[in-house]
């Protein structure tokens, strides 16, 4: 995993925090609900697709497939 990906994913997380955070405190709470949301959908694509090249990877050394 390289460390860029961590950085993403940090940043995404600080992110969505402080809106969340601001949104509710203005009484916005289900738009609050609504950028976690969204915080959470974009970093699980992001880490699908580095599973998919970790399953490719270990295919490749198991020479399954």
């Amino acid at each position: 995993m390289e460390v860029g990906l961590i950085l993403k994913i940090a940043g995404i997380g600080l992110i969505c925090g402080v809106l969340s955070q601001f949104l509710s405190k203005t009484g916005r709470e289900d738009h609050a609900g609504y950028v976690s949301l969204a915080g959470i959908t974009i970093v699980i694509f992001m880490l699908i697709s580095e599973l998919g090249e970790l399953i490719d990877l270990i295919e490749g050394v198991f020479g399954i497939g």
